[in-house]
């Protein structure tokens, strides 16, 4: 005999708000990409959300990652060797019969893919270069633009963004990683949610650290 549905679990099924555009996707359980988000070649884990107006191409997100309105995500590279920047070189099928996407492009931008870890928040109206890679649990202020890889637990901003401090001491971070609370069970993690509202981050991995 099946065992009850726990009624505490809403559906996992991703929520896309319908004025999103999609292409090539795949997303997690319990993900929202919201109002007039647009994402190309992007894998959004679990629990993760775009808030409305942002952008993302050929990124790969962790669970639990927070990111603001109006972001952009890997953004786009321009031919500065060419002749011409414009996307005439590279996607002429825009203007002319007979002349398709410059595959050889296309593969050298699906080559500087951004890897984004768990846990991280990209604030409002920050930018993400090609070929960029965020640890877990950082944060970018809001309006940064990041143009190098980012460690575990930053937090950077400015334009182009600096570490202003971590989140936590380097052993508690520690911790955090070697807790990989991203990746327990939903019925877990909805056990432990009261604990994180009110411990102390000490407290809290003293109280679900594996004994």
């Amino acid at each position: 005999m099946d065992e009850p549905e726990d009624i505490r679990f809403k559906s996992p099924e991703p929520r896309i708000h319908p004025t999103a555009e999609l292409k090539s996707c795949r997303l997690g359980r319990y993900s929202i990409v919201g109002e007039r988000v647009i994402l190309r070649e992007v894998t959004l884990g679990d629990f993760s959300y775009f808030e409305r107006h942002a952008e993302a191409i050929y990124t790969t997100i962790g669970k639990f990652c927070s990111i603001a309105a109006n972001s952009r995500i890997n953004v786009l590279e321009h031919p500065l060797e060419r002749l011409t920047t414009h996307k005439v070189s590279y996607r002429p099928n825009e203007y002319f019969r007979y002349l398709g996407v410059d595959a050889t492009f296309r593969e050298r931008r699906q080559a500087k893919a951004v890897t984004i870890g768990h846990d991280v928040w990209i604030g409002h109206g920050a930018v993400v270069m090609p070929g960029v890679a965020i640890g877990n649990g950082a944060v970018v202020g809001a309006n940064a633009v990041v143009t190098r890889d980012i460690g575990a637990y930053e937090i950077v901003a400015g334009v182009p963004a600096r570490t202003l401090r971590l989140r936590f001491p380097a052993e508690i971070s520690a911790r955090i990683e070697r807790l990989a609370w991203w990746d327990w069970p939903v019925a877990k993690l909805a056990d432990a949610v009261p604990d994180m509202q009110v411990l102390s981050i000490e407290a809290f991995l003293e109280r679900w650290e594996p004994r």
